[in-house]
């Protein structure tokens, strides 16, 4: 995300929606965000017009309706939330982060076997180094 700042939790609802659905009319969006929250149409519009602005969304005007797209990844959003968080919180310590996450006792067993493969990965590519 480099020198962007980063989505607000209104944006960040949005793009999550954009992420699940792909490209979505205004009227798309807003229905699927009315199931867990009270957002008025004329909101989510404004959001995404000012989502529009900041590079976080696209919008293809070709059609009737407008539609737009993501265009920021998933994976990017998360890493610079994540950064942010690490810097903000934790001091830039990755394990302090790492272990106030595992300490909240919401890790599955899926979740700690997946880890300890990431964990056995990065240690296999490092000792390769």
């Amino acid at each position: 995300m480099g020198n962007r700042t980063l989505p607000t939790d209104a944006e960040l609802a949005i793009l999550r929606v954009l992420w699940q659905r792909g490209d979505a009319t205004v009227r798309e969006v807003h229905e699927d965000l009315r199931a867990s929250q009270d957002t008025g149409y004329t909101t989510v519009l404004k959001l995404m017009q000012i989502m529009a602005q900041k590079g976080y969304v696209e919008r293809d005007e070709s059609g009737k309706s407008h539609v737009y797209r993501a265009l920021l990844t998933e994976e990017q959003t998360q890493r610079g939330l994540v950064r942010d968080l690490l810097d903000k919180a934790f001091g830039g310590s990755a394990s302090r982060l790492v272990l106030r996450a595992l300490s909240e006792e919401r890790a599955s067993k899926g979740d700690l076997d997946e880890i300890r493969a990431m964990l056995d990965d990065l240690e296999r590519r490092r000792g390769k180094k």
